[in-house]
């Protein structure tokens, strides 16, 4: 649900923009401008609106930043989520290269947002139920989906010509978002004791966020020296690598108490 909520905001932000750009002949510094509104906006609801769920006193405190030998608490299942998606990240680079594709086969400035609203769309379709399932099923086959349809989007994002096959390929991309990044969430909280959750978050967007400004790095030399398709061909050679170490986990994750 979360995940859902968050992605419908992603979606209907780049069809303002389109709107604004259109308006604001192409004025990209102005179309910013309006954006710092709902940024605003955000900031008033979470110092105002949302307070903090009182902690029980059973889970203990961890000290700030956690001490080094809380850290092998998190357990091997843990390390073996983060080493997967770690792989996974480094398939899916920084959304932009979907617009530079766009942009290499035709499509106009204003309706560059369009991208972003193609792959929101279908990454809320898929987010909730992909959820709904994963609180029913197994999470880790549910996640070997969101790596396949990654592999299947970047061959047609490599491979497809025009703007249809981009379309499609952003519309995989999507759904691999869908069926990944909640899941991902998931399996960290499900493998980390409760005490140290906060601590597992961290480590899990800390190297996630590394990685993908690695991978994005990566991409960027590789579409300079090869071409789009050597970008989106190195991105689905990593996620195959990704959905190999994932096969590796034979066992339907636990969730630790």
């Amino acid at each position: 649900m979360r995940q859902s909520l968050d992605t419908v905001g992603a979606f209907i932000g780049p069809l303002i923009a389109i709107m604004l750009m259109w308006l604001l002949a192409d004025n990209i510094k102005a179309v910013f401008w309006f954006a710092v509104v709902p940024a605003f906006l955000s900031l008033l609801l979470i110092t105002f609106g949302v307070s903090d769920t009182r902690r029980s006193a059973s889970r203990g405190i961890i000290g700030v930043p956690p001490e080094v030998r809380e850290i092998p608490q998190l357990g091997p299942r843990f390390w073996a989520i983060i080493a997967v998606a770690t792989l996974f990240t480094l398939a899916r680079f920084s959304e932009a290269f979907l617009i530079l594709r766009a942009q290499s086969e035709g499509l106009a400035l204003a309706l560059v947002p369009a991208v972003l609203v193609v792959m929101n769309v279908s990454y809320a379709l898929a987010a909730y139920p992909a959820g709904v399932l994963s609180d029913n099923g197994n999470r880790t086959s549910l996640l070997r989906i969101g790596i396949i349809l990654l592999v299947a989007a970047d061959l047609v994002l490599a491979l497809a010509p025009g703007l249809i096959g981009v379309i499609v390929g952003v519309t995989l991309w999507g759904l691999h978002l869908g069926f990944s990044q909640g899941l991902f969430a998931a399996l960290v909280a499900d493998t980390s004791p409760p005490r140290l959750r906060g601590t597992a978050f961290g480590i899990y967007n800390f190297i996630s966020g590394i990685t993908l400004l690695a991978a994005s790095i990566f991409a960027g030399k590789l579409w300079e020296i090869f071409g789009a398709q050597a970008t989106f061909f190195g991105g689905a050679a990593f996620a195959a690598f990704a959905l190999s170490g994932l096969l590796l986990l034979h066992a339907p994750i636990s969730r630790v108490r």
